[in-house]
């Protein structure tokens, strides 16, 4: 489970930011109010074990702010974050014990094999050898990895690297997974493994949070979404009541609609 309630956070900006940026909020980006941006404003939602929640918005809503929130690597301004019933706040060392995070600004150590680098997060997380084994050579099956197991990761094709990056990720068994942007840049096939493995996940009864800005992933794996602008929330509910609510449109068109009636009240 995770819980997320009254979120917000604000940074200051520099002179050139503000600049960049302009004085007053622009459709599709967080507010910037005085020397300060607030890149998330009031934000609450739940994502309940064995279902995958998608966290959906244009770039520069907020979404990574949250998800590094929720992945105790920043500190929020305001608000509450539960990971499998530990305050994140509180206890941010507990919380990551429960919490594997994949995002694409995380990068491997490229001298390392696929191997190494498994045993290394292994290691970091105390996972007992026995149980690091059976979880390699399971993950190296599902994921596919066996066959370059023992190849530098710098040796590796982007679809390769992220394969193990989502091992690492998961190695120590965490009962809530965080994916941003998980098959951004990959293959077809690259990117279908994921979203199979990710399916597998909710399967095995895991919490699963993701962000995207590829729609099909969302009909294909969402059973729960929220959508996020300016920093604030608009919508938040199951896929089906999305669905339902879009009639004739497309998800896309659904998600477009949504954000520019958002942008419409501002």
């Amino acid at each position: 489970m995770i819980s997320v309630q009254h979120l917000a956070k604000r940074f200051t900006l520099s002179r050139q930011q503000r600049r960049t940026l302009g004085d007053a909020r622009r459709p599709g980006t967080t507010g910037v109010v005085g020397k300060d941006l607030q890149a998330v404003d009031d934000l609450g939602f739940e994502c309940k074990p064995g279902r995958i929640f998608a966290l959906l918005g244009p770039n520069g809503a907020g979404k990574t702010t949250t998800l590094r929130m929720i992945a105790t690597l920043l500190r929020p301004d305001a608000g509450k974050i539960e990971i499998a019933g530990v305050d994140a706040l509180a206890d941010p060392v507990a919380a990551r014990r429960k919490l594997g995070f994949l995002t694409g600004s995380t990068k491997l150590y490229e001298r390392l094999t696929a191997e190494e680098t498994l045993r290394y997060y292994a290691a970091l997380a105390g996972v007992a050898e026995a149980d690091y084994r059976r979880r390699r050579d399971a993950l190296f099956t599902a994921l596919g990895i066996d066959a370059f197991a023992n190849r530098r990761v710098g040796k590796l094709s982007t679809g390769m690297q992220q394969k193990v990056s989502i091992a690492r990720t998961i190695i120590h068994d965490p009962e809530v997974l965080v994916f941003d942007e998980a098959t951004s840049g990959l293959d077809v096939i690259a990117a279908r493994a994921i979203i199979q493995f990710i399916r597998q996940c909710r399967a095995d009864g895991k919490t699963v949070l993701f962000s995207t800005h590829i729609m099909s992933e969302v009909t294909m794996l969402a059973d729960d979404l929220a959508i996020v602008h300016g920093g604030k929330l608009i919508y938040s509910g199951t896929f089906a009541e999305f669905s339902a609510a879009s009639g004739q449109l497309s998800v896309e068109e659904e998600f477009v609609r949504r954000i520019e009636a958002s942008e419409a009240t501002v």
